[in-house]
């Protein structure tokens, strides 16, 4: 098997590589001239609906989108400035714009857009999460030439918090453990998956998710590919495990359900912009 690091899933950087350079933030060298917008709404990307599909706004933005805070250079974007802002989730949007939802059950989106959105969703949480220094609660200013930040007070330094996720598929013959919870999409299933405790390994967190939310054991870990997960700042480790006993007892403060699955009958399952469908999809056979 090819070294999973050539997964070319949407939000990881090798899918927009060829596209976009990125910027940090810095006083000098600010870009002038018209370029791409990645205007955020709540939980989608505002783009363009015309007979040439979706597309980021270019230029001029109407009067009426009105950002909540001074937009952001990130970079160039097909060889223009891209510069990233959010808008209210109550304001109304007109035609030809429209807001798409980053988990819409049918994938609309081209990757490198969706990628780009991601990124640019990303680096704005963090931009609101670093403003102030965790240590003393005084203000922070951008580390030049990074993504980090420098507390005025204490001189801290703070970077991007990106949280560690395992997730997993135990595999039982030819029948694949798959979980949901209670707020998906009616018949979708997914994977076990959960945050890195304190301690831990990832394979250890994927084998301790598995037990804690279903009752199974699990053995034989192997890592396959992993994804960057920007909802708001989470990095998906995937894994294959297989089955080494127990019987499916289901975390109620967790999940809604949790099932075997004869891989020739599977349920409705994520989208293919996720890392969970990538691993089902590659190696549920």
């Amino acid at each position: 098997m090819p070294y999973p690091e050539q997964i070319n899933l949407p939000f990881n950087f090798s899918s927009i590589k060829h596209e976009f350079k990125p910027r940090t933030p810095s006083a000098e060298q600010q870009p002038s001239e018209q370029g791409y917008w990645a205007v955020i709404q709540g939980t989608s990307i505002v783009v363009k609906h015309d007979a040439d599909g979706f597309s980021l706004p270019e230029g001029n933005l109407p009067s009426w989108i009105t950002p909540q805070q001074q937009p952001l250079c990130i970079g160039t974007w097909r060889g223009k400035p891209l510069r990233v802002l959010t808008v209210s989730s109550s304001l109304a949007l007109e035609p030809p714009f429209l807001g798409e939802l980053f988990n819409a059950s049918e994938n609309r989106l081209d990757i490198q857009t969706l990628t780009i959105s991601g990124l640019a969703k990303q680096i704005l949480h963090w931009e609101r999460q670093g403003r102030h220094c965790s240590r003393c609660g005084a203000h922070t200013d951008p580390i030049n030439g990074t993504w980090g930040r420098r507390c005025s007070g204490c001189n801290a330094e703070h970077f991007p918090h990106i949280h560690p996720c395992a997730i997993v598929l135990v595999k039982r013959g030819r029948e694949v453990l798959l979980t949901r919870k209670a707020e998906w999409l009616a018949g979708r299933y997914s994977l076990v998956a959960g945050f890195l405790d304190f301690g831990e390994s990832l394979e250890e967190c994927a084998i301790r998710e598995i037990r804690e939310e279903t009752g199974i054991l699990a053995e034989n870990i192997r890592y396959v590919g992993s994804q960057n997960w920007p909802f708001p700042a989470q990095l998906m480790a995937g894994f294959v495990a297989d089955y080494a006993g127990g019987e499916i007892t289901v975390d109620k403060n967790e999940l809604d359900d949790a099932r075997w699955f004869h891989i020739d009958n599977l349920p409705l399952l994520p989208p293919a912009r996720s890392i969970a469908r990538w691993i089902i999809d590659n190696f549920a056979h």
